[in-house]
C-alpha cells in the first residue's frame, strides 16, 4: 500500500483546521477589543479636552473680565493671558492660541510671532460673532497625524470678548491601539506556534490508531488475521479499534471456514474421476479439475479464458454458452484418427442470490466404453433376432406347409420334418451358446480342473473329427511325443477346441489342408489349428471373437454356425488364465492360437 505523505495525511488537515480555527476567533476577539478599546481612549480623551479646555475657558473668562486702568500697574490682558496658558500648557495641546474680538491674537504657545496679529479663519469668526463653539477631527496637512480642532467663545456675561483655537493630537490613541494590535499579533504567532504543536500531538492521538487500523487492514488482506490493533480509550475512535478487532475476528473465521470448505471442494474436485470445468456467463473457462485436464488432454493454463465450446468442439451444436442450460447432457466426439473416444458432458447453471445466472459447470466423463457396450448390446440384440428369426420363418412356412396337406404326401413330409428338426437343433444351439454366455458374463461357471496331459487328450479330440471329416480335407499333426501336462476343466477346453476345428473344418476349401500344433515353452504351452480357407482381411482379425460376428456373414449361415463359437473359445481361454489370438492371410488361412500354462508342482483339485 503506497505510503501517505505529511501534506496528504489527515494530521496536516487537522492542524490546519486547528490553527483557521484560532485564527478566526483570535481576529474575531480582537476586531471587538480593539474597537471597544479605540472607542474607550476617543471617550477618555474627549473627556480629558472637555475639562482642560472648560478650565482653561474659565481663566481666561475672568481675565477678560478684568478692568484694567489705562497706564496703570499690574499685569496686561496678553500677559495674563500668557501666564494662564504658560499655567495650562501640555503635550495634550499642539496648538493653543488666544484671540480677542478684534481677531488679533494675544496668547499662543506655539508660535510667538503671531501675538498681536490678525488672523481669519471661518470658525474663530463663527465663534466671535455667533458665540458657538465647532470640534473637527482632521489629518494634520503635510503628515499623516490625526489631530482634533476645537474652538471656543470666550463670553463676558453675555458678550463674546474672544476665542480659544485649540489643536490636540489623537496620536496617543492611535499609538496605544498600534502598541495594542502588535501584542495581539505577537500574542496569534504565539497562539498558532503553540496550536500547531498542540495540534501535532493532538492528531496524532487520533491519527495514531487510524494507522495501525490502516496497517493492519494492509496486513489483513495478505491473509495474515494474527495482529490487532491496540485500543486507546472508549471514545469512538476506541470503539472504532474494538469494532476492527472483532470484525477481525470474524473475517479470521469466515476466512477459516471459506478455506476449509475451499480444501473440501478442491479434495473433492482433485479426487473426482468425473471431469469439472467452470465457466462464466460468457462461457469463458475459469476452472478446470485434473480429471477434467487427462480426459481433454491438455492442461489448464492452455484453455484458461477459452470458450467451453472451442474446446470441446462443439461449435456447431451450440452457437450460445446459455444454450446449454436448455440441452442438459451432451454426447461430444472427440474421436480422431487414431482413438475412438466419446464423453458425455453434463451442463448446469450456477445461480445467485437473485437467481441469475452467474456462470456454469460441465461435468465430463469418458463413456467410450459404455457406448462400446451398448452399440454391441444393441447389435447383440438384433443378431439374436434376427438368428431367431431366421431359423423360426423357415419352420413356420414348413409347418404350414405340412398343416395345409403336404403331411400326406410321404416323399415331402419326411424333408419338411427333417428341414423343421435342423432347424430347431440350430436354435437349441444358438439358446444353449447364449446360456453358456451369459453365465461367463455373470460369473456362474464352475471350472473343474485336473491333471491332464494336453498331447494325448488333444489327439483324441482330432480323432473324433477325423473320423467324420470329408475325405478331401487333410489333417497333419505336429505334436510332440513328451509329456505336456496343464490343469484344466477337459469338457470346457474340448468344447474351446471343438469349436475352433469346427471352423476350420468349415470355411476349408476342397483338398484343404487343417494343421494341428503344439510347442511347449518355458511355463506355457502353445496350440495352434490352421487351416487353408479364404483367410480373414487384417482389419476384421481382432473382430472375429466378438458375439455374433461373422467374416462372411451369408457362408456362415448357410453352414448353420451361431457366430457365438470363437467368443465362447476366448472366454474360457481366458478363465483357464490363457490367451487367445488369430493370425491370417486373405485367400492363404487362417491359424487360431492359444496359450495354457504348464502345471506347476502345487495346483489345487478345483478353482
Amino acid at each position: 500500500m503506497k505510503k501517505v505523505g505529511f501534506f496528504q495525511s489527515i494530521q496536516l488537515k487537522f492542524i490546519v483546521v486547528l490553527i483557521l480555527l484560532l485564527l478566526l476567533a483570535i481576529q474575531v476577539i480582537g476586531a471587538y477589543f480593539v474597537r471597544g478599546l479605540e472607542e474607550s481612549l476617543q471617550e477618555n480623551f474627549d473627556q480629558t479636552m472637555d475639562e482642560r479646555v472648560k478650565g482653561l475657558k474659565e481663566y481666561l473668562e475672568q481675565a477678560f473680565s478684568k478692568e484694567r486702568a489705562e497706564g496703570g500697574e499690574g499685569p496686561t490682558l496678553q500677559q495674563e493671558v500668557s501666564s494662564i496658558i504658560d499655567t495650562y500648557d501640555s503635550e495634550l495641546f499642539t496648538d493653543l492660541k488666544v484671540i480677542d474680538n478684534q481677531y488679533r491674537v494675544i496668547g499662543t504657545n506655539s508660535d510667538p510671532e503671531l501675538l498681536g496679529k490678525r488672523i481669519t479663519d471661518e470658525r474663530i469668526s463663527k465663534s466671535l460673532l455667533f458665540g458657538t463653539s465647532s470640534e473637527k477631527e482632521m489629518l494634520e496637512q503635510g503628515t499623516l497625524d490625526r489631530i482634533q480642532v476645537r474652538n471656543v467663545p470666550i463670553t463676558n456675561g453675555e458678550e463674546v470678548v474672544g476665542a480659544i483655537y485649540i489643536v490636540a493630537s489623537l496620536e496617543s490613541i492611535y499609538d496605544q491601539l498600534q502598541r495594542v494590535n502588535e501584542i495581539f499579533m505577537q500574542g496569534t504567532i504565539i497562539a498558532v506556534i503553540i496550536s500547531a504543536i498542540l495540534g501535532i500531538l493532538v492528531a496524532r492521538t487520533i491519527t495514531k490508531p487510524i494507522s495501525e487500523m490502516r496497517t493492519q487492514a494492509s496486513i489483513l488482506a495478505t491473509g495474515d488475521f494474527s495482529q490487532k490493533v491496540n485500543v486507546y480509550g472508549n471514545d469512538e475512535i476506541g470503539q472504532l479499534g474494538s469494532t476492527f478487532n472483532d470484525m477481525s475476528d470474524r473475517l479470521r473465521q469466515a476466512h477459516l471456514t471459506t478455506e476449509g470448505e475451499r480444501r473440501k471442494l478442491s479434495s473433492v474436485l482433485s479426487n473426482m474421476s468425473d471431469g469439472v470445468i467452470a465457466t462464466d456467463t460468457s462461457g469463458l473457462i475459469t476452472l478446470m479439475n485434473e480429471s477434467a485436464e487427462d480426459l481433454l488432454g491438455t492442461s489448464f493454463e492452455d484453455v484458461k479464458g477459452k470458450l467451453l465450446t472451442d474446446v470441446l468442439n462443439m461449435e456447431e451444436e451450440i452457437s450460445d454458452v446459455l444454450d446449454t442450460e436448455i440441452t442438459g447432457s451432451r454426447i461430444v466426439d472427440l474421436s480422431d484418427d487414431e482413438q475412438f473416444f466419446l464423453i458425455r458432458a453434463n451442463f448446469s447453471a450456477v445461480q445467485d442470490e437473485d437467481e441469475h445466472v452467474s456462470g456454469f459447470i460441465t461435468v465430463i466423463s469418458d463413456v467410450t466404453e459404455q457406448e462400446k457396450v451398448e452399440k454391441e448390446r444393441r447389435e447383440f440384440v438384433s443378431n439374436v433376432s434376427h438368428e431367431l428369426r431366421t431359423p423360426l420363418t423357415t419352420m413356420r412356412s414348413y409347418i404350414e406347409a405340412l398343416t395345409d396337406g403336404a403331411w400326406e404326401d410321404k416323399e415331402i413330409a419326411p424333408k419338411f420334418l427333417n428341414v423343421t428338426q435342423t432347424e430347431t437343433d440350430r436354435m437349441i444351439r444358438l439358446v444353449n451358446d447364449l446360456l453358456q454366455l451369459s453365465k461367463m458374463d455373470n460369473k456362474g461357471h464352475t471350472l473343474y480342473k485336473e491333471k491332464v496331459d494336453f498331447v494325448p487328450y488333444f489327439h483324441h479330440i482330432i480323432d473324433r473329427f477325423e473320423m467324420n471329416k470329408s475325405e478331401d480335407i487333410l489333417f497333419e499333426r505336429q505334436l510332440p511325443r513328451d509329456h505336456v501336462l496343464v490343469w484344466l476343466d477337459k469338457d470346457k477346453m474340448t468344447q474351446v477346441i471343438d469349436n475352433i476345428i469346427s471352423n476350420a473344418v468349415k470355411y476349408s476349401p476342397e483338398g484343404g489342408k487343417i494343421t494341428f500344433k503344439i510347442v511347449k515353452e518355458r511355463r506355457r504351452v502353445v496350440v495352434s489349428i490352421t487351416d487353408q480357407g479364404v483367410g480373414i482381411a487384417k482389419e476384421k482379425l481382432d473382430k472375429i471373437f466378438e458375439r455374433f460376428y461373422r467374416a462372411d456373414k451369408a457362408r456362415a449361415r448357410n453352414m448353420g454356425g451361431t457366430g457365438l463359437g470363437l467368443a465362447i473359445a476366448k472366454e474360457l481361454v481366458e478363465a483357464h488364465n490363457g490367451h487367445i489370438w488369430a493370425e491370417s492371410k486373405e485367400g492363404k488361412g487362417t491359424t487360431i492360437s492359444f496359450i495354457l500354462p504348464l502345471m506347476q508342482k502345487k495346483r489345487g483339485n478345483r478353482s
